[in-house]
């Protein structure tokens, strides 16, 4: 592995410290993102971020990052049975939350756009 340069592995994982950086910066949207449709629990919201090679991540970050996101009035929860085992932690997206993620989609557009425009070979900005 070469310091700086992400690498993929064998579960298709993009890793490095810009991916790290990358990740850290959108993951809480992303999570808010599917908060949006409808309850999810943390494994639930593992699984779904792990189809996606450049978003997979661990439980060691989703839980203090749902934890997070909770604390800020972001995020709501409960308990609901599981067939399965133990009573799940499920999570919502409160109106604060909702209001976070519509900001963040309005300004994503134009963040990316700028970035890829610096970005390009050659470009001035």
């Amino acid at each position: 592995m070469v310091p700086g340069i992400a690498n993929e592995g064998a579960d298709g994982a993009v890793d490095g410290p810009v991916a790290t950086q990358l990740r850290k910066g959108v993951l809480e949207y992303c999570v808010l993102a599917l908060l949006r449709d409808e309850p999810r629990y943390g494994v639930e919201l593992l699984q779904e971020l792990g189809r996606f090679p450049t978003l997979a991540t661990s439980q060691g970050t989703i839980y203090p990052l749902l934890s997070r996101l909770r604390r800020a009035g972001l995020a709501d929860t409960f308990l609901r049975d599981s067939a399965s085992g133990p009573s799940r932690r499920y999570y919502t997206l409160t109106d604060a939350g909702r209001s976070a993620l519509k900001e963040f989609a309005t300004l994503w557009p134009a963040f990316r756009e700028t970035v890829d425009h610096i970005l390009a070979p050659g470009d001035t900005p």
